[in-house]
C-alpha cells in the first residue's frame, strides 16, 4: 500500500496545526488543489472564520488523531503542530516533549494505518555553530543550539527511521524564515520580518530584536506552499533525502528588508534592541544550498526581496483598509 501513488480524487488529507502560520495557508491551498471534501483541518481549537471539515485534535492524544484518521479514511498527514524556537526557549521541557510526542503519535498512526505520505517540516533550526553558516550544505553537521532545533533534528532523524525500517513515505523540509501576510507571527526568530511590514503599513515605529546587520535565510509563505507541495507531489523514486530537505528563498538582513520598505515608505522609522533571539540567530545560516532540492524535485524560488515588500504591502493594506 505504502508505494502506490494515490489518485487525486481519493487523496484524504489530514493537518495537524492548521491554526498556525503555515498551516492556515497550506489548509487552504490543498482545500483549492483537492477539493474542501478532502481536507480535514485540525488544532486545539476552532478559528471563527474558519470554513471545511475541522476537527479538535491535541496532537499528544493518539487516540484522537487515530479517530480523525479512521472516520475520514486519510490517505496523507501534514504534522504542522510545533513550539517554535524563540517560545520554545520558555519552557525547554515542554517544548521537547510537545514536539516529540506529537511526531511519534503521528508516525505510529501512520504507520500502523497504511498511510500513503506524511509530511513533516523541519527548519533552519537544526544548524549550529559547527555549519558554515555560507551556503550551508544538505549535508552540513547539526548541532542546534535551541531546543526546538534539537526536536526538529531528532524529528529528521525519526522520520528517515521510520521510513527505512517500515517504508513510511516520510517527506521534509527545512524551512528558512517564512514571510506572509496571512497570519500573524507565531514566535519563531525570524518573525521579526513578518511585524515590520505590519508596522510600516501602519506607519508605526519598530523595534527590532535583531542587530541590523545578521542576516538570516528567508522564504515568501507563496514560496513556501508551492514548495512543500510540489515536494509531496514528486514520484517517491524521486525523494533522495529522507531526513529533511535544505530549501532557499532569499536571505537579507534587517538593514536591508528597511531599505527595501522606506522604497514605498521613506520615513518608516527603526530601533535596534537587539535581546536573546538575537543569540539565536547568530547560530544560524546567513545563506542556504538547496540543489539537492533543486535536482531531485526541480524546486526553484520566484521572489526577492523587493518582490516580498511590494506584495506585503500591497496585502496589508487591504486586511487594515488601507488607501
Amino acid at each position: 500500500m505504502l508505494d502506490k501513488i494515490p489518485i487525486m480524487s481519493d487523496t484524504k488529507i489530514l493537518i495537524i496545526g492548521a491554526n498556525g502560520q503555515l498551516g492556515s495557508v497550506l489548509t487552504k491551498a490543498l482545500k483549492e488543489k483537492i477539493g474542501a471534501e478532502n481536507v480535514v483541518a485540525s488544532d486545539l481549537f476552532k478559528k471563527d472564520d474558519f470554513e471545511g471539515i475541522f476537527e479538535i485534535i491535541d496532537a499528544t492524544d493518539i487516540t484522537v488523531i487515530q479517530k480523525a484518521v479512521d472516520t475520514y479514511k486519510i490517505t496523507q498527514i501534514y504534522h504542522l503542530a510545533a513550539i517554535l524556537s524563540a517560545n520554545g526557549e520558555k519552557n525547554p521541557l515542554r517544548t521537547w516533549d510537545i514536539n516529540m510526542k506529537t511526531l511519534f503519535n503521528v508516525l505510529e498512526v501512520a504507520r500502523l494505518s497504511g498511510i500513503e505520505k506524511v509530511f513533516y517540516p523541519s527548519s533552519i533550526a537544526v544548524f549550529g555553530d559547527n555549519a558554515p553558516q555560507d551556503n550551508t550544505s544538505q549535508a552540513a553537521y547539526l548541532d542546534p543550539a535551541t531546543v526546538y532545533g534539537i526536536s526538529k533534528a531528532a524529528g529528521e532523524n525519526w522520520a528517515q527511521y521510520y521510513f527505512m525500517r517500515y517504508g513510511l513515505d516520510v517527506r521534509s523540509v527545512r524551512y528558512p524564515g517564512v514571510i506572509g501576510y496571512q497570519s500573524l507571527p507565531g514566535g519563531g526568530t525570524t518573525d521579526y520580518a513578518v511585524d515590520i511590514y505590519h508596522k510600516a503599513v501602519l506607519e508605526e515605529e519598530f523595534s527590532c530584536f535583531l542587530n541590523k546587520e545578521e542576516v538570516l535565510p528567508m522564504i515568501f509563505m507563496e514560496d513556501a506552499i508551492r514548495a512543500t507541495l510540489e515536494l509531496m507531489d514528486a514520484p517517491k523514486e524521486s525523494i533522495k533525502t529522507r531526513t529533511s530537505y535544505n530549501l532557499a528563498g532569499t536571505s537579507f538582513s534587517p538593514e536591508e528588508i528597511v531599505s527595501s520598505i522606506r522604497k514605498i515608505y521613506p520615513d518608516f522609522k527603526v530601533k535596534y534592541e537587539p535581546d536573546f533571539r538575537q543569540d539565536i540567530a547568530a547560530k544560524w545560516p546567513n545563506t542556504i544550498d538547496d540543489s539537492a532540492a533543486s535536482k531531485d524535485w526541480n524546486w526553484k524560488p520566484s521572489y526577492t526581496l523587493d518582490e516580498i515588500t511590494k506584495t506585503m504591502v500591497q496585502k496589508l493594506k487591504e486586511q487594515y483598509n488601507i488607501q
